[in-house]
């Protein structure tokens, strides 16, 4: 309904609540959303790479240790039809993970992945193929942690934070 009429004396402006809503929360995604154009969605801008003999590997004992999820779009093949990049997802951390060459020498890496249940998770790890580096146990710092080898050479420190530190 169109009116050539004004809002009513003493009213004032008619205001429309529903732009300045949107525009609060367009702002509001826009803040929250902190990743750069230039970072693939769902990557932050350090991801840890993983540079190993077996990317397949790794993805595997990673599904069953810490209930990762492939992200089949970044896998790539060889000529061979062996993996020689892929990507994985372990909670909200998005690791990636390439075939060692003879340019590229596999690294060992250090990993520190919080979980809810440090114990548990442990446990499946060892179960899944890793080595033991130190049993879970209470740390100083606030944390309960234990660390694995994974079948790549790779450490896996498992922790569930417990409290602040003492200071």
């Amino acid at each position: 309904m169109c009116s050539s009429e004004g809002p009513p004396p003493g009213a004032g402006p008619k205001r429309l609540k529903s732009r300045p809503r949107m525009a609060n929360t367009m702002v509001k995604t826009m803040l929250a959303d902190k990743t750069p154009r230039h970072v693939p969605p769902g990557f932050n801008p350090v991801t840890l790479y993983l540079t190993v003999d077996d990317p397949d590997r790794l993805v595997a004992f990673a599904k069953a240790a810490f209930g990762a999820e492939e992200l089949k779009d970044q896998r790539a093949t060889g000529p061979d039809g062996k993996t020689m990049h892929t990507a994985f997802r372990v909670e909200t951390c998005i690791i990636e993970t390439g075939r060692a060459s003879g340019q590229w020498k596999a690294l060992a890496a250090g990993v520190h992945l919080y979980v809810r249940d440090a114990d548990e998770t442990y446990a499946r790890a060892i179960k899944t193929g890793g080595v033991s580096l130190h049993d879970v146990r209470d740390m100083e710092y606030g944390e309960r942690s234990g660390a694995v080898r994974d079948p790549c050479g790779n450490h896996w420190y498992v922790a569930t934070y417990t409290r602040a530190p003492a200071e």
